[in-house]
């Protein structure tokens, strides 16, 4: 992958520099760690939750590495490996690109995907102990892995190398809304049909709210029509329609219920993502393989073509050798760890 990029501006030059030296050899190389795309609606914790999540790795003393997709936070709550703000800078590319905020964080991670190759090799770096997880916090602006080329390019990279699956993060409290919670259900179906990678709900703050009800709703659809039965409303009526609609996708869901804040939860969610990686191995990671093979065979045919294009122009005389095109190119400075 070339290494292109839109300005100096959005580049950090003095970014920090490598900490991990690559290690000799360990015990359980080979066994790759588990990559976990934490996703939500902003305010659902998903920040405060990469926090817990980062403390219960170090209670149990589990090696985890963790990376922060968000370009605009201010600060995060724990230390990342590898952090985008030490390589695009959000306000630069705002004011270069003249957009507003939504539009300088997709922008913001368009430009770091285009280089997402180096945060795959900085991964796969032999380090001691090697990482059982890969935490990865993403922005609010879940469009990113809904339509955006810059999510489609992330989770394809992250598949395509290690068990990967997608948690995504519901704000418990906010989803006693009969309304509210199938807005959460949609979302989560279309990040499932869009990502095709296991999925896992993670009912946050539980410590306000209890998830059970959720629970209720998802096992028993004529429950959460009656949650219903005290709005008349057109959107009620598309609710009572949908939740018939997902009651399949409801059936082979995992769910957990946990507290950013207390902590409550922490060994279920760990849980759940063991099963998940399981899942990637023997449902995803098949298909996955074969769409790989699939784009290898389709470049091969095309570097076949070209080569044979080539082949016949020398034959007839043709064939100049091109110059260098264009002005100089800019970059980016380079993706590393901290």
């Amino acid at each position: 992958m070339s290494d292109t990029a839109a300005g100096p501006s959005t580049s950090d030059s003095g970014a920090a520099a490598e900490d991990d030296k690559p290690s000799t050899s360990t015990s359980g190389q080979d066994e790759k760690p588990i990559v976990v795309l934490v996703i939500g609606m902003a305010g659902s914790g998903k920040t405060t939750l990469m926090q817990r999540i980062n403390s219960h790795l170090h209670m149990t003393k589990q090696p985890g590495y963790i990376i922060n997709l968000d370009p605009a936070v201010t600060e995060v709550p724990y230390d990342a490996n590898i952090d985008i703000r030490d390589t695009v800078k959000y306000k630069n590319v705002m004011k270069q690109y003249n957009l507003g905020p939504n539009g300088a964080i997709l922008t913001s991670l368009n430009l770091f995907a285009t280089r997402f190759d180096q945060v795959i090799g900085l991964i796969e770096k032999r380090r001691t102990p090697q990482p059982k997880y890969i935490m990865v916090d993403t922005p609010g602006q879940i469009e990113i892995f809904t339509w955006s080329a810059s999510g489609a390019i992330i989770t394809e990279a992250f598949a395509s190398e290690f068990p990967t699956m997608v948690a995504y993060v519901i704000d418990t409290p906010r989803c006693t809304h009969p309304q509210t919670f199938m807005s959460n259900m949609l979302q989560a179906c279309s990040i499932l049909y869009k990502t095709k990678l296991p999925l896992l709900l993670v009912f946050n703050k539980t410590d306000v709210t209890s998830h059970e009800f959720a629970l209720d709703w998802m096992a028993d659809f004529d429950t959460f029509h009656e949650a219903l039965e005290q709005d008349s409303s057109y959107a009620s009526s598309l609710s009572r329609s949908l939740s018939l609609v997902l009651d399949e996708f409801y059936t082979n869901l995992r769910s957990v219920g946990v507290s950013a804040v207390t902590g409550r939860g922490m060994d279920d969610f760990f849980e759940a993502v063991r099963e998940g990686s399981e899942e990637y191995a023997t449902m995803y990671k098949p298909e996955l393989d074969k769409k790989k093979q699939a784009r290898a065979d389709l470049e091969a045919q095309r570097q076949a073509i070209q080569l044979e294009k080539l082949r016949l122009d020398q034959g007839s005389g043709g064939g100049a050798a091109a110059g260098p095109a264009g002005g100089p190119q800019t970059s980016e400075g380079d993706i590393t760890e901290r």
